[in-house]
């Protein structure tokens, strides 16, 4: 067995004192051995096959011909299995592909999902995956497992099912560099388990008050957490939230996280909560999209999944995240058509729509975050439209923004980890079809409208002069099949692309 030294072990711990318990284990060691059950080998094309050290001359001897017949030659995602190889104990060896060795953090993290996958089929737990070799090894180690423990997410509130435990054992020189980068993606991985959770329970056991106790329980690694209740929210004249949540006996909520990682004015993320949408009066009668419906507070959830993931690293970085939550119900009292609701900022809203509910609490939520909080950038994330998964399906995320460094920093964190924007418009024109006749604005345009590029001009109205970028997760945030790294279900969409750009704001 590999032996990892207690300062790798010390720095790799002390960051993962607060995750969920997880029965797999991760270590990082200097010793290069081909011991274990499995042994994971990695090759980039057309190179030497740095791997090679570890083997005696007849598993290297069996592993060449098998390449050989199988035509293997190291392109990205390819795997090759080596049954029983010849002079080893070992029970299998895998070589992975690196294509040409340049490939981004979220690539990386596929390979390691693929990993996963591979070894579910059979029941080695004890993998020594060979780094030492590969291009830049220590980020290539600290990637390919936090892939791994990604894909092996499962939720377990309602079944007693559970996964064997497997111990991946990296080996390669800077053992430690691997270890602490390691540290940093467990907690981006802590964040993504926590919204993928929110997102999986039922929403009969996720009303914006168990929103809240989830959200209350991050006060234990530092962060504060303020919550409005139903009298709060109206008390400031957040009439848009206050609207949306009153068909519903729940009532809803305003959540505030605050990691205050460091001085100064903060970044501010908003993120939609409407933990059931049934549409209101305008219900969701056709297909059963309303049996998805848990998930409309993905975007509230991966931005508290990333204030749980900053506060777990101590980022440098002052964050507040802003969570209107409500249901939006069907009832004696709840929203109707026509009804004009005022909003916190004053403005009136005509509702043509009451299943157009999220721009609404959003709205309050982002004059809340300008008012009281002052910040340098705002940021709301939100599954808003159905045009947006019409225009960009579930593989990209729209952006919208005037802001050209925030749409490209934001994109290139996106693009980094693997989950991906793709910029739409805003234009005055979209913004003209939300005119109202006895309100200052409709919440939604004309039946035909661009109702994505519509509902982000709505929300621009409310962000006023603060540098503001709005991310609809629309399709990404729910799958109802197996993605690369995770499980069906919810996907956790968000914790990584925001945690990937708030690394690049820190104060450090």
């Amino acid at each position: 067995m590999l032996k990892t030294s207690k300062s790798t072990l010390a720095v790799l711990f002390a960051s993962l004192l607060s995750l969920p318990a997880v029965a797999d284990k991760v270590n990082f060691s200097s010793e290069l051995t081909a011991s274990g059950e499995t042994l994971v080998l990695f090759k980039v094309k057309d190179t030497d096959f740095p791997g090679a050290r570890v083997m005696s001359d007849g598993s290297l001897t069996h592993l060449e011909r098998a390449m050989q017949v199988n035509g293997f030659d190291g392109g990205e995602g390819e795997m090759l299995e080596v049954l029983a190889p010849a002079g080893s104990q070992l029970n299998r060896i895998l070589v992975m592909g690196l294509g040409d060795g340049k490939l981004t953090d979220g690539e990386l993290n596929t390979l390691g999902a693929k990993l996963a996958d591979k070894l579910a089929a059979h029941k080695d737990t004890r993998i020594t995956l060979i780094a030492e070799g590969a291009p830049d090894a220590a980020n290539l180690a600290a990637e390919v497992a936090h892939g791994f423990d990604l894909k092996r997410y499962q939720f377990g509130r309602y079944t007693d099912k559970t996964q064997d435990e497997r111990e991946l054992s990296f080996a390669l020189s800077d053992a430690k560099a691997a270890a602490a980068e390691y540290a940093r993606l467990a907690a981006v991985d802590a964040g993504v388990v926590l919204a993928r959770d929110l997102v999986n329970t039922p929403a009969g056991d996720m009303t914006p008050e168990d929103f809240a106790a989830e959200a209350r329980k991050l006060k234990s690694l530092g962060v504060k957490v303020t919550v409005l209740d139903a009298k709060g929210i109206e008390k400031l004249g957040m009439g848009a939230l206050a609207g949306v949540g009153k068909g519903s006996e729940s009532g809803p909520r305003l959540v505030v996280a605050h990691w205050e990682g460091a001085k100064g004015a903060p970044i501010a993320m908003v993120g939609k909560g409407i933990t059931f949408d049934s549409g209101g009066y305008n219900i969701k009668a056709s297909g059963d999209s309303i049996s998805h419906m848990k998930s409309d507070m993905a975007g509230a959830a991966a931005i508290l999944g990333t204030v749980k993931a900053m506060a777990m690293q101590k980022t440098r970085v002052n964050l507040v995240a802003v969570l209107p939550l409500a249901e939006n119900m069907v009832s004696g009292d709840a929203l109707r058509p026509g009804d004009v609701l005022r909003t916190a900022q004053g403005l009136t809203v005509e509702v043509m729509n009451t299943d157009a509910e999220g721009r609404l609490i959003l709205a309050d939520g982002m004059w809340y975050a300008r008012t009281h909080y002052q910040p340098r950038v705002l940021i709301d994330v939100a599954t808003l439209t159905g045009s947006k998964v019409r225009a960009l399906g579930r593989e990209y995320a729209g952006i919208f923004s005037d802001e050209e460094a925030l749409v490209s920093g934001l994109t290139a964190s996106g693009a980094a980890v693997g989950e991906k924007l793709w910029r739409l418009p805003l234009d005055k024109g979209y913004g003209d079809e939300l005119k109202s006749h006895i309100a200052d604005l409709k919440n939604t345009g004309a039946e035909g409208s661009a109702g994505a590029s519509s509902a982000a001009m709505f929300l621009k109205r409310f962000a006023a002069d603060v540098p503001w970028a709005h991310l609809d997760i629309a399709g990404n945030a729910l799958s109802s099949s197996e993605k690369p790294l995770s499980p069906a279900g919810a996907t956790g969409f968000g914790v990584r692309l925001l945690s990937h750009w708030l690394a690049g704001q820190s104060a450090d």
